[in-house]
């Protein structure tokens, strides 16, 4: 008898294996980082071919480090930073280009163009999404018009698009020798291809964007038995594929309306379940799928995506050197008693939600000579604080439900003074639950869903326990005048690029 389902998270900087048991816990995990590539101010690339080694070996190390064979696996499961494309020959299983990674904006001036045509929400009702550098379909667009004879073969369905899951998943179950060229309905909502109510690729879409239909995947539910994996997982039922957001959401058992969550990471993403029910967004949140298990109903999901967050500590690490690791910014930002009237706004890629601003960039306000690491630091911790709050009120007003608590998960929650601000800023209390790494644990649910591994979602509820909460401990006259700064300094980084 199987005695474990495994979970391959793919991520914006790195790959992990994670191995759970039946309770949800984490029985072993191996992670590997893979390269950021940068060859224009803007453009944001990955290696696929680098992706799939790194797939391939933590695989294998997860099982050596849990000292069980892939029999002892009932399923695996696939979660993938989402919109990142790749683009990639079927005979020979070459990359066409490095993969578009989701914060990459190349395409802005595609989206100024469309958007000059019929405005930024002229596909919102039939996508769910405004028209932002942020969604797939314009950068496999970018990928066919700038790669020398990739049109034609994907007319001829030769070369094949996907998401990461779907690079995954093709290699994963053969690649050229029989591979399954397969989505899921979370990652094909991502793309702007897609109609949301019919869950399939939209023929107006594709005639606008001029994306030959033979290049896509098929579009399956988000829980089922794809196919067998071969190589390092010999004959392991491949039967989950969750886009990592909503993987996280449904790791978090979130299955009523209303219920919420966000993910801190590179960037954040906060996710409410609205349901079998669309919920148009006029506040700035896009309308996107949440999860679809099997034969039952799909479930939508109002969402706010943030594009910089963990990356902004990492950018302060890498690019500034004014820490040595991530895990330093807490300390630095606890040296001093507040940000100094210092407000950092990330605009790296432009905003996202609720702003939709491809124009903006970042900018550093208030700076005085008090200022120093110390607040720069705390700035750039708060920032991921401000920014999940405007999406959470754009998500009240979307949805008519106040939220009364806020389940967080993510590299990020390990951070008290963040969580704790966080809580502040809100005004409601968030919640970290025991098991973290909710994004691999969604997909790991999907897929022991598919194979009876777990017969439903009472059991999966079971397994869901708080670890900590943070409950609001600031006083609303205080709350007000930061955020009320915070609002001041996110207006001065509109319209910087012309």
């Amino acid at each position: 008898m199987s005695r474990f389902v495994g979970a391959l998270d793919q991520g914006t900087t790195s790959t992990r294996f994670i191995i759970f048991d039946r309770q949800g816990q984490i029985v072993a995990v191996a992670q590997k980082e893979h390269q950021q590539i940068y060859p224009k101010p803007g453009w944001v690339e990955h290696d696929p071919l680098e992706i799939w080694r790194n797939t391939r070996e933590v695989m294998a190390e997860a099982l050596i480090k849990a000292d069980i064979r892939p029999a002892d696996l009932k399923a695996v499961g696939i979660t993938n930073q989402r919109e990142t494309t790749v683009l990639w020959d079927r005979r020979t299983g070459q990359p066409l280009h490095n993969a578009l990674v989701w914060q990459d904006t190349r395409v802005d001036q595609m989206v100024a163009g469309f958007t000059r045509e019929g405005g930024q929400d002229r596909f919102r009702a039939k996508t769910g999404l405004p028209l932002a550098s942020y969604f797939s379909g314009l950068k496999l667009r970018w990928l066919l018009q700038n790669v020398e004879g990739a049109r034609e073969k994907a007319a001829a369905g030769d070369a094949l698009f996907g998401n990461i899951d779907t690079w995954i998943l093709w290699n994963m179950t053969g690649g050229r020798n029989g591979g399954l060229h397969v989505t899921d309905v979370t990652n094909a909502s991502r793309t702007q291809l897609m109609d949301l109510a019919t869950l399939d690729w939209d023929k107006g879409m594709l005639d606008t964007f001029d994306i030959p239909r033979a290049c896509l995947p098929q579009i399956r539910s988000s829980s089922e038995v794809y196919g067998q994996a071969h190589g390092e997982l010999e004959g392991v039922p491949v039967a989950g594929i969750l886009g990592d957001q909503q993987a996280a959401l449904v790791g978090q058992t979130c299955f009523a309306p209303g219920e919420a969550k966000n993910t801190y990471g590179t960037g954040c993403f906060l996710l409410m379940n609205t349901g079998e029910k669309l919920v148009p967004s006029t506040c700035g949140l896009v309308t996107t799928v949440g999860y679809k298990f099997g034969d039952q109903p799909v479930r939508y999901a109002l969402e706010g995506s943030i594009a910089i967050t963990g990356a902004l500590v990492q950018w302060l690490r890498d690019n500034l050197g004014l820490i040595h690791s991530s895990g330093e910014i807490e300390s630095l930002a606890a040296s001093v008693e507040d940000n100094g009237d210092v407000y950092f706004v990330p605009a790296f890629s432009g905003l996202y939600a609720p702003y939709w601003k491809e124009s903006a960039r970042g900018v550093v306000a208030g700076l005085t000579r008090f200022a120093g690491r110390g607040h720069l630091a705390r700035a750039a911790l708060e920032a991921t604080a401000y920014q999940t709050r405007d999406v959470l009120d754009a998500m009240e007003k979307d949805s008519g439900i106040a939220i009364r608590e806020l389940r967080s998960d993510g590299g990020m929650v390990v951070n008290e003074l963040l969580m704790q601000f966080q809580a502040d800023i809100l005004d409601v209390p968030v919640v970290r639950p025991k098991v973290t790494e909710t994004t691999a644990l969604g997909a790991a649910y999907a897929a022991g869903l598919a194979t009876g591994y777990w017969q439903g979602e009472d059991d999966l509820k079971r397994n869901w326990g708080v670890d900590k909460t943070w409950a609001p401990a600031m006083d609303e006259g205080r709350r007000g005048r930061l955020y009320a700064s915070w609002q001041k300094a996110v207006r001065r980084s509109f319209d910087w690029i012309d």
